[in-house]
């Protein structure tokens, strides 16, 4: 899809399209609530955004998670009206935090039906540099049965970071930038990572001074550590959110005399 289309909006079974849901579903969810209304064209042909894609996403993401509807029903009114595609990309990378780690193994088919565009070897091979997908052998798969069978391409894929980076193929920077950025990225999480666990083990850890724990308190401080990963990792998430909009806001002023306009 080019991005004048993209601009203009999409039709309920452009959108069903990309999201890869039924035009019936997109309907369903709009009588639900699910989903905001879309904006009215020309000829009273309702338009949808980028928003509504990230909102399927989304819900799709809340329904693997094994919510009824009724649950994705109050998730969806506590959220904040007038949500960006990013504000809802960053809701559905939350939600999927706590799904465990599962590569998927697709055809090429299969690749660009879950991106929702057609992929050029070149899309590919950034997608592959950004660790989001890696190509297999062309026998893969058991017996031969699996995607690669027959000697097409086959990937195995990161669902989690998958629609990200696709994302990141449109935007205008250079694929060594991505990359350093990721680096940036996984060193400074690291490094929190090992901070954070560091303080667990001395705060709640050490206190049971026992060097052989028996296999009640090993569970208890499995069943802690679980319980407040969700909350860590949304604090972390706010975190960086703040201090990314008081760096931008410091390097990037609205009232710098050079903005402002000649009198």
């Amino acid at each position: 899809m080019t991005q004048e289309t993209e601009a203009a909006g999409l039709t309920v079974d452009e959108l069903a399209a990309r999201a890869g849901v039924t035009v019936r579903t997109v309907r369903f969810y709009s009588t639900r609530g699910l989903l905001p209304p879309p904006a009215i064209g020309p000829r009273r042909v309702g338009r949808y955004g980028p928003e509504h894609l990230s909102r399927l996403a989304l819900i799709e993401e809340l329904q693997h998670q094994g919510l009824t509807l009724a649950a994705i029903e109050r998730y969806v009114q506590q959220l904040p009206p007038g949500l960006s595609a990013e504000d809802h990309a960053l809701h559905r990378a939350l939600v999927a935090t706590w799904v465990p780690d599962a590569e998927a193994e697709v055809s090429r088919a299969e690749l660009e039906r879950r991106a929702g565009r057609s992929l050029t070897d070149d899309d590919v091979a950034r997608l592959a540099a950004m660790g989001v997908l890696e190509r297999t052998p062309p026998d893969a798969g058991a017996n031969g049965a699996g995607p690669g069978a027959g000697g097409g391409d086959a990937f195995r894929v990161d669902p989690a970071v998958l629609h990200l980076g696709v994302r990141l193929l449109d935007v205008p920077i250079r694929l060594e930038t991505v990359l350093t950025a990721r680096e940036v990225v996984q060193e400074h999480s690291r490094a929190v990572a090992r901070e954070l666990t560091r303080l667990f083990r001395d705060e709640v850890w050490e206190p049971f001074g026992e060097a052989d724990p028996d296999p009640e308190q090993v569970e208890t401080m499995k069943s802690l550590s679980a319980h407040m990963q969700p909350m860590v990792v949304q604090a972390l998430v706010t975190a960086f959110q703040r201090s990314m909009k008081a760096e931008l806001r410091a390097s990037f002023p609205a009232d710098r005399p050079e903005d402002r306009p000649a009198e």
